[in-house]
C-alpha cells in the first residue's frame, strides 16, 4: 500500500509537488476514514479545510428542499474536494458524502498558512492546484448548462 505523501502525489494536488514538499504537506494533514455513508461535509456547515481523496469515492449532495437531497456529482481517488472553503471561509454550499468508505486527508487553512513564509513555492503549488480544480469545475459546469439548454430548447438538433 502506497503512504499518504505519495497518494498526495499521485491526486490531483500533488502533480507537481517534489517528494519533499509532499513529505511537508502530509506532515499538515490529518486523515479521516469515512464509513458507506458517512458525510466529510454537511451542507450549510464551515469547515476551512481542503480535502484530498485517498481512497474511495465521495458523492456530492445538495439539499432541494425537505429533507430530499440531489446527487451533483461523484468525486473519485485522487480528488479534491472543499477548495472554496478553504480560501474564502464560507459556509459549505453543498454536501460530501462517502460511498462504499473512504480515505481522506485534510488540510487546513490555518496550518497551511503557517508554512507561507518558509515554503513559498509549495503554497504557490498547491494554489495553482487549486485554481486548476476550480477551473475543471466550472468548465464542467458551462459544458452542462449548454447541454440543458439545448436539450430544453431543442437547439441544434442533437435532441
Amino acid at each position: 500500500m502506497k503512504e499518504t505523501p505519495e497518494l498526495i502525489r499521485d491526486s490531483s494536488l500533488g502533480r507537481e509537488l517534489t517528494e519533499k514538499e509532499a513529505m511537508t504537506l502530509a506532515g499538515l494533514m490529518s486523515a479521516h476514514i469515512l464509513k458507506d455513508g458517512e458525510f466529510l461535509i454537511k451542507e450549510g456547515t464551515q469547515d476551512n479545510a481542503l480535502h484530498v481523496i485517498l481512497e474511495g469515492r465521495l458523492e456530492v449532495t445538495k439539499l432541494v428542499g425537505g429533507d430530499d437531497e440531489m446527487s451533483l456529482a461523484i468525486l473519485k481517488t485522487g480528488d479534491m474536494a472543499g477548495e472554496l472553503g478553504f480560501v474564502d471561509g464560507q459556509k459549505h454550499t453543498v454536501g460530501l458524502r462517502a460511498l462504499s468508505g473512504a480515505r481522506v486527508v485534510s488540510l487546513s487553512r490555518t496550518d497551511f498558512e503557517s508554512i507561507v513564509n518558509n515554503e513559498p513555492t509549495l503554497v504557490y503549488k498547491v494554489m495553482r492546484a487549486i485554481v486548476r480544480s476550480t477551473h475543471r469545475i466550472v468548465h464542467r459546469m458551462n459544458h452542462e448548462f449548454i447541454e440543458l439548454n439545448n436539450y430544453v430548447f431543442k437547439q441544434h438538433g442533437r435532441y
